[in-house]
């Protein structure tokens, strides 16, 4: 904020307007429509905008989700933190167990682009983690129609049979990280 006669020592504090119930339909097609365009930021204001509205929009809980699992990349932020936090206000065994997958599947394939000396490790273990999320979600989906969590599950096998050097740490058991 800029006083006349120079800067102020402060910084204005600003606040989010609340969103109008009837705006939410139209609210929940823009947060898609900027997961889609690689502005997860975005995605995730307007959903956190949703919430406030309605704290149990099953649909704004699950974009907010997955904008924030596409900023996994993001070193400076702890956006796993935050989707763990997300992630318990999913409703239903299905859902929770299908994105939780999502959730560590989305961070082993972050983990795999990294080039630490222990980058392979954590892939694999996320991505193990991610199988036995989907795992759960195949013994708790409604019908067979429901075949994402096979999908995901194959796709996290066929990673770990065409990276080699994602393999488990020598001797270190593994851990559920989103525990």
């Amino acid at each position: 904020m800029i006083r006349s006669g120079g800067c102020s020592a402060g910084v204005a504090v600003f606040e989010p307007k609340p969103l109008a119930p009837e705006a939410v339909p139209a609210a929940m097609e823009k947060a898609q429509r900027y997961r889609l365009l690689n502005e997860p930021m975005e995605a995730e204001s307007i959903c956190r905008d949703i919430l406030r509205v309605d704290p149990k929009h099953r649909e704004a809980l699950i974009t907010l989700l997955l904008a924030l699992t596409d900023q996994f990349s993001d070193p400076l932020a702890d956006k796993l933190g935050q989707a763990r936090e997300v992630l318990e206000r999913i409703e239903g065994a299905y859902d929770r167990a299908y994105y939780a997958g999502i959730v560590c599947e989305r961070r082993g394939k972050t983990a795999m682009r990294g080039s630490g000396p222990h980058a392979g490790a954590f892939a694999y273990d996320f991505l193990r983690q991610a199988m036995d999320h989907y795992e759960r979600a195949v013994a708790a989906r409604p019908d067979e129609k429901h075949g994402d969590p096979v999908l995901r599950w194959n796709t996290c096998v066929r990673i770990l049979k065409q990276r080699p050097e994602i393999r488990p740490a020598p001797d270190e058991p593994a851990q559920d990280m989103l525990e």
